[in-house]
């Protein structure tokens, strides 16, 4: 017999605003605590000195994850002028100094345009990325830099929101994949003058905006019972809620529960789709090239 999971079958998306000097996984595992949830996951990890937007999936919520992760994400984030550390942000030591005092608004704005649109960037050393089954972070610590190759990412906006005082605010909404503190980097290299993040904020991945809960919040909804935490939750289907919708009647949705693909009335043409029977969200599909719906990842509730 299999062992019966602990835990309750609760399903749905819990915005958190990531608190400072956490790693998601810690604030992924404390979310899951308070809500005594049988399974959970993350959509893509913030480092502990970054804060904001981390989705965290509930229960079958965990099937849409990998999609989140595919999302556009947007980001604030502060860097400091005139340096350049070992990891880009504010934990590393202190690599290089030049001057920055001559640098005006306008010199940063000159060179935003070159770091926007369709770019290749070089992922950070102090990334989770591995390389022959090692995290590049790992290595790095030990003082081992390795070749790494230029990856493509999209740069869809990159804007100053204030300047002074050797220190630049922006904000960039960009593709998955992007490495801001490469960014800033890149940034600083342009100015020749180095630069690293200071301050990072994720404030929005795909569909899902600003709202966001704090961990306080959801301590203090805990105190109250698992009805006020449950209300707090986005609804399974809320981070796919772009993409077009499909809806069957009891038969079709009888057969693509068995993994059957089904014909429907008025389907998109191609591309992926949300899957729903009398209103209620059952899966993801995608439409084959014989136009029928065919199941993806089918919520098991």
């Amino acid at each position: 017999m299999g062992r019966k999971k602990k835990g309750r079958a609760v399903h749905g998306v819990v915005l958190l605003d990531k608190p400072l000097k956490i790693s998601s996984n810690h604030a992924l595992q404390k979310v899951k605590r308070l809500f005594n949830a049988a399974k959970a996951g993350h959509t893509g990890s913030l480092d502990p000195l970054a804060t904001g937007m981390l989705p965290i999936c509930l229960g079958e919520a965990t099937k849409i994850s990998a999609f989140l992760l595919d999302a556009d994400k947007t980001y604030r984030f502060k860097c400091k002028l005139g340096e350049k550390t070992a990891t880009g942000d504010a934990e590393g030591k202190v690599i290089d100094r030049r001057p920055y005092e001559h640098i005006t608004l306008q010199d940063i704005k000159k060179h935003l345009p070159e770091l926007t649109g369709d770019i290749m960037q070089v992922p950070p050393m102090y990334s989770a990325l591995k390389k022959d089954g090692q995290r590049l972070y790992d290595l790095a610590r030990q003082g081992i830099e390795v070749e790494r190759k230029a990856r493509p990412v999209a740069i869809y906006s990159l804007d100053v929101l204030s300047f002074e005082n050797g220190i630049v605010e922006l904000e960039t909404r960009c593709s998955k994949g992007t490495y801001v503190r490469t960014l800033a980097e890149d940034l600083g290299e342009k100015l020749d003058c180095g630069a690293y993040v200071t301050d990072l904020r994720r404030t929005s991945v795909g569909p899902y905006g600003s709202e966001m809960i704090t961990m306080e919040e959801l301590e203090s909804l805990a105190e109250e019972g698992f009805e006020s935490l449950d209300a707090s939750m986005r609804s399974l289907d809320s981070g796919i809620s772009d993409w077009p919708k499909v809806e069957l009647d009891a038969d079709s949705a009888y057969y693509i529960k068995l993994g059957q693909p089904v014909q429907v009335a008025r389907a998109p043409a191609d591309g992926q789709v949300r899957i729903y029977a009398e209103n209620d969200f059952i899966g993801v599909g995608f439409i084959q090239d014989d136009g029928r719906v065919a199941p993806k990842r089918m919520m098991n509730l």
